[in-house]
């Protein structure tokens, strides 16, 4: 079995030196691309999961007790 000397981060993904693990620091831009390519499915879904909410009466609900307190306090 072939081990590769290098091995991705499990936090950030890049790509790490065994040798150099332990000193490896997570670069915080590299982290949140990271992250947001494992959420990517959540976040396109969230347009359609919102219009879904909107529609139904709990919904409808929500949007004119906002557009209640927006009048309210204007």
């Amino acid at each position: 079995m072939f081990l590769s000397r290098f091995m991705p981060c499990s936090q950030c993904g890049e790509s790490v030196d065994r040798t150099a693990a332990e000193a490896h620091r997570c670069d915080p831009e590299r982290l949140l691309d990271y992250q947001m390519v494992g959420l990517r499915p959540e976040i396109d879904g969230f347009e359609s999961s919102m219009r879904s909410f909107l529609d139904g009466s709990r919904g409808r609900f929500e949007v004119w007790l906002a557009a209640r307190q927006v009048r309210d306090t204007a």
